[in-house]
């Protein structure tokens, strides 16, 4: 009986303690025992979820614009572009877009006018836009534009280091003159400068046509520019039909050519234009017939 009653209490206790809530990590006594400092436990967050191709094509969308040459009313050529930088002026807010020094040759045009323009949805707007920069073609096929009250986000450049093969890609132009499309692939082939230790020739597989040059091909991990297209290779491929011969180009998959992140640095910096970096960049087969031509 009272073997009994003595064990009663420590019952009680020990149900009192099993019920008791436990304390939060951070209340918890540190390992030092009474009187140490206590450990504060932190819990690890969930890592940031990876965009996914819809979300990241949509920032990178407003990066683009495309181009036109006009003469008389009409589109004699068409090409792409990217919007590198902006600032505010005297007059008023302007964006400078990349783009190839071949798709903005004009001499032999008479009274040519150069826009871009920017498609959303069912509606256009076109801005007049000025070259103020060209480089050499074809060591330095690129050219930069001035576009007064054009208000899209300045996309931001790619470190060399970021640059790797088989990276999955998206290549943003508008071929044929036609409203901004995509398409995608991966980084088929980096050529890197021995003496710089800088990439200066890239290539994707990603399919392209006519008036895509100056378009951009943005990493789909990051949305950062890694390169702008400068051309494709293709096969010429003939075919005889009822005693005439024809014959067309066929772009060569992988055999589209771009000019990387670095050398649009390096134009920028080359050209009075490093002011825009701060903003834009991180850190410094044939067919029939067998022949194969450049296309741009």
């Amino acid at each position: 009986m009272n073997r009994f009653s003595l064990g009663l209490p420590a019952l009680f206790a020990l149900l009192s303690c099993a019920a008791a809530p436990t304390p939060p990590p951070s209340e918890t006594a540190g390992i030092g025992g009474a009187g140490s400092s206590p450990v504060v436990m932190q819990q690890v967050g969930a890592l940031t979820p990876r965009l996914t191709r819809k979300e990241q094509v949509k920032r990178i969308l407003p990066h683009n614009v495309r181009l036109s040459i006009l003469e008389d009313g009409k589109a004699r050529r068409t090409a792409s572009g990217v919007v590198i930088g902006s600032e505010q002026t005297p007059e008023g807010l302007v964006s400078y877009v990349i783009t190839n020094a071949h798709a903005v040759e004009m001499d032999d045009l008479k009274d040519p006018r150069l826009v871009a323009i920017v498609d959303d949805r069912a509606n256009s707007t076109e801005y007049k836009a000025h070259v103020v920069a060209t480089g050499v073609v074809p060591d330095m096929d690129l050219a930069l534009l001035k576009v007064p009250g054009l208000s899209q986000r300045p996309a931001r450049l790619a470190a060399d280091a970021e640059l790797e093969l088989g990276d999955d890609v998206v290549v943003a132009a508008s071929p044929f003159g036609r409203a901004l499309s995509l398409s995608g692939g991966m980084v088929s082939q980096v050529e890197w400068d021995k003496e710089s230790k800088t990439p200066r020739m890239v290539k994707t597989d990603a399919a392209i046509g006519y008036g895509a040059s100056g378009g951009g091909i943005f990493s789909l991990e990051s949305g950062k520019l890694l390169a702008i297209v400068e051309g494709y290779r293709t096969a010429k491929v003939g075919f005889a039909v009822a005693e005439q011969n024809f014959s067309f180009d066929v772009p060569m998959p992988g055999e589209t050519f771009a000019a990387p992140s670095s050398k649009v640095r390096l134009f920028l910096q080359q050209k009075g234009f490093g002011r825009l970096l701060a903003e834009g960049a991180p850190g410094s087969g044939t067919g029939t017939g067998g022949s194969q031509t450049a296309s741009r």
